[in-house]
């Protein structure tokens, strides 16, 4: 059964491009163009993740906000136009899960479903344990082996790993992979994928090359080497 998102969005063409982006990954979706309907359809459709709009008729988004996070620990992800630091800190201090600036690329978006549906424990299974090549990644321990040797890594670097590690040889974006950081690196932005990166390079010493540079797209995983 698929997870039902819930669109909530009084720009009725964004709304629109997300509701097809999100469907055409196979999510159910509900949409709500004002606070009070967004409540309502939040108790009714039992959503697994809501995408909340900051600037809403009726009430604002970080009211319903408020009010669903009284009651539930369901994901929020909010869509915003504003970026003052004030907002994004009030937005993720009443429980926001992520937190995503407009304009913004509805692939984008969807990843980050993806992403905080996968760090509630819903929506999207995945293994514990992948395999590329010479490298293990071991989500549940958060540990990095390379040829059975464990590596001194991080837990962003052990994130970024996995999410390159389920699908060795295919090219993640740096958009992708930040999703897939969560909110370890909030604030930042694709140079930070960058940064890690160079960071696993080093540590990987003489199999650095395992992990690929694809320019202007993003990086893969070899699984040979």
């Amino acid at each position: 059964m698929s997870s039902t998102i819930l669109i909530v969005e009084d720009e009725v063409r964004l709304a629109d491009i997300l509701e097809e982006y999100l469907r055409r990954e196979g999510f159910h979706t509900e949409r709500a163009a004002t606070g009070p309907r967004a409540l309502e359809l939040w108790r009714s459709a039992r959503p697994a993740l809501m995408l909340l709009d900051l600037m809403l008729p009726g009430m604002d988004g970080l009211e319903v906000a408020r009010r669903v996070r009284a009651e539930s620990n369901l994901p929020i992800i909010m869509l915003t136009a504003r970026d003052e630091e004030v907002d994004r800190l009030v937005g993720l201090g009443i429980g926001a899960d992520d937190y995503v600036v407009k304009p913004y690329s509805p692939r984008e978006v969807v990843a980050r479903v993806r992403a905080v549906l996968r760090r509630a424990g819903g929506g999207v299974d995945a293994p514990t344990l992948l395999h590329a090549g010479p490298l293990s990644v071991d989500t549940a321990a958060f540990e990095v082996r390379l040829d059975g040797t464990p590596l001194e890594v991080t837990v962003a670097e052990v994130r970024l790993l996995a999410a390159l590690a389920r699908e060795p040889g295919v090219v993640r974006s740096r958009t992708e992979l930040l999703a897939a950081l969560g909110g370890l690196d909030r604030g930042t932005d694709e140079r930070a994928v960058d940064a890690h990166v160079k960071n696993l390079r080093r540590k990987l010493g003489e199999r650095e090359h395992l992990l690929d540079t694809v320019r202007g797209v993003g990086y893969r995983l070899k699984s040979e080497g």
